[in-house]
């Protein structure tokens, strides 16, 4: 029986996107679906959005709704509001979290035009007229040229802080793999060039440097503190046996400044932080923090500990200002400037940002000390 609603749920789905029938067409109202405003990078892109928003309100052809949640739960019942209010034009859908699936099947069989931004699920992801994101292969792939660049190889000691198991941190798991496998090229948006692996890493290789000491952290500095609290002694003494480097893959800003506040605080021993010290230690990030640029050009209380324990530091440009851009797309499918097919994607492109040229980029603000 389950296999067979979900079959008559795909046919409604297929034919609502292929057939337009049920479309209101004096629907003139642009829902954007998104964080609560709180702090980090996904705040900061709702921020974007609700600025966005503003922009198409002024400009009178359309009305532009901003509708923040907390949850993807929340975010499937803001989704019924929205059916029941039946002026949708289309919906931006920035889901939270993949509990929001059901919204977006919702909007699917109610032939709502949506676009899936950030977190791709999949399933509705094949319906949306488009998934756009930053280009999370490439975050992914340029950590791991820059750690390579760095001396990273088989058999040293690396942590790997993951965001969470959604499409986001999956996808930049794929680009570090495929970039030391030699399946994926890093292109660098800032240099215009396009680097490669110096060395071809077999996945079994890959797998041993990732496979024991990794965490979910659930995008918080707090998830990432918590874990290397526990495991930063041991992996300390694992790593300067193992030569001396230490490389640290953190998938967001806030998880880097987990590390450092740990590594300010009074929880490691002194011989801990000595041997660490005394090491070889690389951290990247992703995002765009200015509170992170501050560390990394000197400007920041913390770049005394960023000094003391890290022989150097980057993090990959991933821009929430996109949120703006995505809102526009949907403006331009309403408008009919609209070249994508249906389950198309379309991915911003990122850089690395380190000493080099931490200077020319102001970052956002937003990190939650």
């Amino acid at each position: 029986m389950k296999k067979i609603l979900a079959l008559v749920l795909i046919a409604v789905m297929g034919l609502s996107v292929l057939t337009g029938c049920g479309v209101n067409q004096d629907a003139k109202t642009i829902y954007i679906l998104g964080p609560t405003p709180d702090h980090g990078w996904t705040a900061q892109a709702g921020a974007y959005a609700e600025q966005k928003a503003t922009e198409i309100n002024a400009a009178g052809k359309y009305k532009a709704v901003y509708m923040p949640a907390s949850t993807g739960e929340e975010q499937v019942d803001l989704v019924q509001m929205i059916i029941a209010n039946g002026d949708a034009a289309g919906v931006v859908f920035f889901a939270l979290e993949d509990s929001a699936k059901a919204g977006q099947e919702a909007l699917i069989v109610n032939n709502i035009p949506f676009i899936s931004f950030d977190r791709i699920i999949e399933g509705p992801d094949k319906y949306a007229i488009l998934n756009a994101s930053g280009d999370n292969w490439q975050c992914g792939a340029g950590i791991a040229y820059w750690l390579q660049q760095k001396g990273m190889l088989p058999g040293d000691t690396m942590i790997t802080l993951i965001g969470d198991n959604g499409t986001v941190c999956t996808r930049r798991q794929e680009g570090f793999e495929q970039f030391l496998k030699g399946e994926l090229s890093y292109y660098d948006e800032h240099t215009k060039q396009t680097y490669q692996t110096n060395k071809i890493w077999s996945q079994a290789e890959i797998d041993a440097l990732c496979a024991d000491y990794k965490v979910v952290c659930n995008w918080s500095a707090d998830g990432a503190y918590d874990y290397l609290e526990q495991k930063l002694t041991d992996i300390t003494a694992d790593a300067k046996s193992n030569g001396g480097k230490l490389f640290i893959y953190s998938m967001d800003d806030e998880m880097t400044f987990g590390v450092m506040r740990l590594l300010e605080g009074n929880s490691l021993s002194d011989a801990t932080k000595n041997d660490l010290a005394n090491m070889d230690v690389y951290i990247s990030a992703i995002g765009g923090m200015q509170e992170l640029y501050d560390v990394i050009s000197g400007a920041s209380s913390q770049s005394a500990i960023a000094t003391t324990y890290f022989d150097d530091m980057m993090s990959v440009y991933f821009s929430p200002k996109m949120m703006m851009n995505v809102v526009g797309y949907m403006v331009d499918y309403l408008d009919g400037n609209w070249t994508y097919e249906v389950g198309s994607g379309k991915y911003e492109p990122v850089w690395i940002v380190d000493k080099n040229n931490v200077s020319q980029y102001e970052g956002f603000t937003g990190h939650a000390k």
